[in-house]
């Protein structure tokens, strides 16, 4: 089987499933974005998933995401973008700025400010086409930042930083449940607190929980963006 036969097959299993589970939930069907996690995986691998219709994909190292964003560049790729998806330290801001289609792991107003700025530099240098960079708040639903995420007592405040940001979008929340939590009261308090988030901004904002291994549970309790690395391309080589 060719790589591009394995994929289409894995992305057609897992979009069975979403839509399977978005019925389930009384949900409209194609509600649900599914975004592949392409860590570890070669940048042909995402131009595979650029042929079979997917416009975004997942990336949560900052070297490896620019590196591959360059390589698509270079090879005339325009039909594929990437959104980082992984921890972010502000110094990084800038280069983000330049390459991310969208960042789902917005977890501090310093780095709200950075990244609006990084935005207004890169399009200076004429190394971005749009002006707008989509953020997602990444909200820590223990209050626990070490994992990642802004905690739930400051998230109006990165909330209204985002919104008034000049070249950024808030788009909406993303969450990761605390390993020792219930999945589905975690997502289902993420819901509410994006529809509570959306109704402060006047639309509604997306949520973007479960992954592999609970994405049903979370369609099930209003998530609209799903993160599938291994369903998708198979298991990482990290070597």
């Amino acid at each position: 089987m060719s790589r591009y036969d394995e994929i289409k097959a894995n992305l057609d299993q897992v979009t069975a499933r979403i839509r399977a589970a978005e019925a389930q939930a009384g949900r409209e069907a194609g509600s649900v974005t599914l975004l592949p996690v392409t860590k570890f995986h070669p940048v042909e691998d995402l131009v595979i998933l650029g042929q079979l219709g997917v416009t975004l994909v997942g990336e949560n190292r900052e070297q490896e995401a620019r590196q591959k964003a360059e390589a698509l560049k270079e090879a005339g790729e325009s039909s594929i973008s990437i959104a980082m998806i992984g921890q972010i330290q502000s110094k990084k801001a800038n280069a983000i700025a330049r390459w991310a289609k969208q960042v789902h792991s917005v977890d501090s107003v310093k780095l709200a400010h950075g990244l609006d700025r990084g935005v207004g530099l890169a399009l200076e240098r004429g190394d971005r086409d749009s002006g707008v960079l989509g953020c997602l708040a990444q909200v820590s639903m223990d209050n626990d930042p070490t994992r990642g995420g802004i905690p739930l007592d400051d998230v109006d405040e990165l909330a209204a930083a985002i919104e008034e940001s000049e070249h950024l979008s808030f788009d909406g929340i993303m969450v990761v449940p605390p390993l020792d939590a219930d999945p589905s009261q975690v997502f289902a308090e993420a819901r509410a607190l994006a529809d509570r988030l959306g109704e402060q901004v006047g639309r509604r904002l997306v949520l973007s929980a479960g992954m592999s291994g609970d994405f049903e549970n979370a369609i099930a309790h209003g998530s609209d963006i799903v993160r599938v690395g291994t369903g998708v391309l198979g298991a990482r080589n990290v070597g």
